[in-house]
C-alpha cells in the first residue's frame, strides 16, 4: 500500500462494492492505496463459502504488503450477512438471557473461526449498546440488554472468543445507540441523557470492551447534547478525540456508514470524511457507492495538501490502522481448512449446544 505525503491517505477508507468477485475498479483502488480495505455485504457473498474465500484472496491479492481489512456485520439474530452453512448465532438479547458467560465467549471463538478460515479479519460486533429505550428503532435485540453490567460482560466475553479465534473485533455504536427514538440510517437520532447517565450506562459496556483489548470501536450517527450539542459523534473531536480517550482507547476507531442518511442529508460525504477524520476517527465507512468513495478519498487528500494540521492527524489515523493491520494473522484457507472450521467439530458442538437452549 502506498506511503508518504498524501499517497495513502485513501487507506483511511473502507468501502462496498457490487457482485460476488472484486470489481476491476476496486482492485486498482486498492492496489493505488485508496482504499484500505472493505466490508462485504449479503449480495457480496450469496455464493457460498467457497466464493467467499476466493474473493477474500482476491482482496489480499489486490494489496501489497499489509493485508487489506476485510469485515462484515456478523452479530448473530437479524444482523447477519453469512447464513447456514455457517454457525447460526441467535440476537444477543438470546445469548445473554442464558447468563452463561463462558457459552458466550464459546460461541463468538467459534462464529469467529469460521469467518476467519474464509479470509475476513474484521467482524463489526459486538453490539454495545444499552438497549434502554422501548421502541428503539433499529437495535432492540441486537442489545445484549437493557443493563449496563450485562451488556458489559457479555461484550467483552464476545470480543474476547472473536479475537481468540483471530479476528478483529469492532464494538459499537459509541457512545450508544440504545438510546434512540430513530434509525440513523434513515435520520439523524439525539439522545438528551446528560453526561453522569452517559458515563454510568451507555460508557459501561465500551469500557469493558476497552479492557478486554477490542480492537476497533466503531462511531454513532447520533447527536449528544451533553457532550456536543452541534454535529453528531462520528464528527464530534468531543467524542472521537476526547471521549475515545477518556475510556482509554487507543485502537482504530471507525465511522458507521458515511452514506446512511443521518450524514447524507446533512453532509456531502466529502466534506463528512474531512470532519470525520478531524475529528478523531481513524477509518471511515463508505458502503456502497464508489464514486461516493473516491469523492471522499478526493477530499481527504485535498485537505491534507492544504492544511499540515489535517495531515498529522490523517498519519496519526494511517499510524493506528498500520499497527492494527499488524496483528492480523488470518488468511483465507483452502477447501480443507474451511471444511475443518465450518461445520467441524467445535462449531457443530456449539450448534448443538445453542439448540439445546433454545429448546429446538
Amino acid at each position: 500500500m502506498s506511503t508518504g505525503g498524501t499517497g495513502g491517505i485513501g487507506e483511511l477508507v473502507l468501502g462496498g462494492f457490487s457482485g460476488t468477485a472484486l470489481p476491476p475498479r476496486y482492485a486498482k483502488a486498492l492496489r493505488e492505496g485508496r482504499r484500505g480495505g472493505a466490508i462485504l455485504f449479503k449480495p457480496n457473498v450469496a455464493g457460498g463459502p467457497a466464493q467467499v474465500a476466493a474473493l477474500a484472496r482476491e482482496l489480499h491479492a489486490a494489496c501489497d504488503g499489509s493485508p487489506p481489512f476485510v469485515s462484515v456485520d456478523q452479530e448473530g439474530g437479524r444482523v447477519a450477512r453469512l447464513r447456514a452453512p455457517l454457525l447460526e448465532v441467535p440476537p444477543m438479547r438470546t445469548v445473554a438471557s442464558w447468563g452463561d458467560v463462558a457459552l458466550a465467549e464459546r460461541i463468538a471463538r467459534a462464529a469467529g473461526a469460521e469467518l476467519a478460515a474464509l479470509g475476513f479479519n474484521v467482524d463489526l460486533a459486538p453490539v454495545l449498546d444499552v438497549d434502554t429505550r422501548a421502541g428503539n428503532p433499529v437495535i432492540g435485540d441486537r442489545a445484549f440488554s437493557d443493563a449496563p453490567d450485562t451488556c458489559a460482560t457479555f461484550g467483552a466475553a464476545w470480543v474476547r472468543g472473536l479475537q481468540g479465534a483471530g479476528l478483529l473485533a469492532c464494538g459499537k455504536h459509541f457512545p450508544g445507540h440504545g438510546d434512540t427514538t430513530k434509525d440513523s440510517h434513515v435520520d439523524l437520532p439525539v439522545v438528551e441523557a446528560p453526561r453522569e447517565r452517559l458515563d454510568r450506562v451507555e460508557l459501561a459496556p465500551f469500557r469493558a470492551a476497552v479492557d478486554a483489548g477490542v480492537a476497533l470501536l466503531m462511531t454513532a450517527h447520533v447527536v449528544y447534547p451533553a457532550l456536543d450539542p452541534e454535529v453528531p459523534a462520528t464528527l464530534s473531536p468531543a467524542v472521537a478525540t476526547d471521549l475515545r480517550r477518556a475510556v482509554g482507547f487507543d485502537g482504530v476507531l471507525v465511522s458507521d456508514d458515511l452514506e446512511m442518511r443521518a450524514i447524507e442529508a446533512r453532509w456531502e460525504v466529502g466534506d463528512a470524511a474531512v470532519q470525520a477524520i478531524a475529528a478523531g476517527c481513524d477509518a471511515l465507512l463508505v458502503c456502497w457507492s464508489e464514486d461516493k468513495q473516491d469523492r471522499a478519498v478526493d477530499a481527504l487528500e485535498r485537505e491534507a495538501a492544504r492544511s499540515p494540521a489535517f495531515r498529522a492527524r490523517c498519519a496519526e489515523a494511517r499510524a493506528r490502522m498500520a499497527r492494527t493491520r499488524g496483528a492480523i494473522r488470518v488468511r483465507p484457507q483452502g477447501d480443507a481448512g474451511i471444511a475443518a472450521a465450518i461445520g467441524g467439530a467445535e462449531s457443530r458442538a456449539v450448534a448443538s449446544e445453542i439448540a439445546r437452549r433454545l429448546g429446538t
